[in-house]
């Protein structure tokens, strides 16, 4: 399964409420007309996005969970085609900065609306990758939590999400190797579908 992420904020002088109402819209028009390969979404309020430029303020993190590869392109193509069209225009014309990237699950479940800590683990530039277990220390409980690790960034983002219901005990920064940093966020869940 993969998950495409996206991260952003409101343009300068955009109402929050009315952002955040075409969020919903545009995501619940995906959910009544799913393109092939989608397998729902989800729209988190941050309260902030260290990797997104300005990134003690807060912000909106989308998830859209797709079968694979292809199902990322039928994404592409339907969210601005008919059935899609209108809602997308209605959030692009209110959106700001922003920042992506696909994710793949390794481990635990990909139920998005249940989860409202992200865990999010950077690899500094050179140090190699620990292994999973290394990661998660104690483990974590695979019915309550995902692992997901970065395909592709499409602009900064993190190479681990730990999604869970709340903190986990295996996971923290005492447990990362030299050169890599977790950040602990909450959310709060605007759609789930």
């Amino acid at each position: 399964m993969l998950a495409y992420v996206s991260w952003h904020r409101p343009a300068a002088g955009i109402d929050e409420q009315a952002y955040e109402g075409a969020l919903e819209q545009f995501h619940a028009s995906l959910a009544q007309r799913p393109p092939s390969g989608f397998n729902g979404s989800a729209v988190f309020r941050a309260h902030e996005i260290p990797w997104l430029a300005g990134g003690s303020q807060g912000g909106y993190e989308d998830w859209y969970l797709l079968d694979g590869w292809s199902a990322v392109g039928v994404l592409e193509e339907a969210a601005v085609s008919s059935g899609h069209v209108t809602a997308h225009e209605r959030i692009a014309a209110k959106s700001g900065i922003a920042a992506g990237a696909v994710y793949r699950l390794a481990e635990g479940h990909a139920r998005l609306g249940e989860t409202r800590v992200g865990v999010w683990v950077t690899r500094a530039s050179g140090h190699s990758h620990p292994s999973v277990e290394a990661l998660l220390g104690d483990g974590m409980d695979r019915a309550t939590a995902g692992l997901w690790r970065r395909c592709i960034g499409l602009g900064p983002a993190p190479e681990y999400c730990l999604l869970a219901t709340e903190r986990p005990a295996g996971a923290g920064e005492a447990r990362l190797p030299a050169g890599w940093s977790a950040a602990v966020l909450s959310r709060e869940v605007l759609f789930s579908g």
